[in-house]
């Protein structure tokens, strides 16, 4: 049994965790393990939206942000997924990932003014972070394929000690060891013609989490669809909703695509929290997310050790500094935009 936290990371503690030196996993689960020299990484969402019917330029951004993702400085990887949001506008997301940071400030450089000038109809955004190793964490169900930012790496784990119970997240980030992770300070925007930057502060935090049901036979796909999903949907839908009341500012629910855009059998959540505090009390408390643990555990313990559903996340917990949200032609309620307060208020 192995720490979550790899060697070069591990230090005396100053905090503890919620579990004894001798806990056991009810079920496996496996890490990320990053080369030491890989400090930091970077993890972006382009995103782009409309209302009604997709506007011919879709097609021709796409490409065009495409094609630059294969330059030189490109990322190291990048996924496709598209949903829609509470306003009813239609999203297609890239999540695109680099383990080197000069890389993509350089090919940042060279595509970001174009990719802020939409045409007409069309909504850009750009989140993106770029954390060290010891701000975020990775989990993944069974072993074989990565996702997100484990793509990166130079693969997984064995068995580790620190999940299958409330706090697991925390105690596998390395800087919890000796950190709390809470947040300090507050979103604020400012505006440029027609851009809107979002400001972040200390240690926002970022979760990823995912599901993929592409090897499982068509009993449990039609289990994970019926008895699953919904549960789960209804939870982010909650998040999207009215997610600011318990201090996660966005959140989204996206089915995965493939490059050129076909569906596939995948899904994730991705939601901006004010802290990582935040959304430990959602996941440990609230309605909605105890409803999904209930499903997925049903689901798991029916179908046993044969389950071929993967499921994976990652959570990230940022510095202000490591921070960049940039917004053009989106309505108010698209991402960390939806964080600030209006006088609806």
């Amino acid at each position: 049994m192995e720490s979550a936290i790899p060697d070069h990371l591990r230090t005396e503690r100053t905090r503890h965790r919620r579990i004894s030196d001798d806990y056991r996993p009810p079920v496996p689960a496996y890490s990320a393990r990053f080369k030491p020299a890989a400090h930091r990484a970077v993890m972006a969402y382009f995103g782009l939206q409309y209302l009604g019917a997709e506007p011919p330029a879709v097609a021709a951004v796409l490409s065009w942000l495409s094609d630059r993702c294969i330059e030189a400085s490109g990322p190291s990887h990048w996924d496709r997924a598209r949903f829609v949001d509470g306003a009813g506008y239609d999203n297609i997301i890239m999540a695109v990932y680099w383990s080197d940071v000069a890389a993509f400030d350089r090919w940042l450089a060279s595509v970001r003014d174009r990719w802020l000038d939409p045409p007409s109809g069309i909504g850009v955004f750009l989140e993106a972070v770029r954390p060290t190793q010891e701000r975020y964490e990775t989990l993944f169900s069974s072993l074989g394929r990565p996702e997100g930012v484990a793509v990166l790496a130079d693969g997984l784990s064995g068995e580790v000690q620190e999940h299958g119970y409330w706090g697991g997240m925390r105690d596998r980030i390395a800087l919890s060891q000796t950190c709390d992770l809470a947040p300090s300070g507050e979103l604020r925007e400012s505006r440029s013609g027609g851009r809107v930057r979002i400001h972040g502060h200390d240690n926002l935090c970022l979760i990823r989490s995912g599901q993929d049901w592409g090897d499982a036979e068509d009993d449990e796909r039609q289990m994970y669809l019926t008895d699953v999903e919904p549960v789960l949907r209804q939870g982010m839908d909650f998040l999207r909703d009215n997610g600011r009341e318990i201090g996660c500012y966005a959140n989204r629910y996206v089915g995965a695509s493939s490059r050129e855009g076909e569906p596939l059998c995948k899904s994730y959540g991705m939601s901006w929290w004010r802290s990582l505090e935040a959304l430990e009390r959602w996941a440990e408390s609230h309605p909605t997310h105890v409803a999904i643990f209930g499903a997925a555990m049903k689901y798991l313990s029916t179908r046993g050790p044969g389950a071929k559903l993967r499921l994976y996340h990652e959570v990230t917990v940022v510095r202000a500094d490591e921070q960049l949200f940039e917004y053009a032609g989106c309505h108010g309620g698209t991402g960390l935009l939806n964080g600030i307060p209006t006088s609806a208020d």
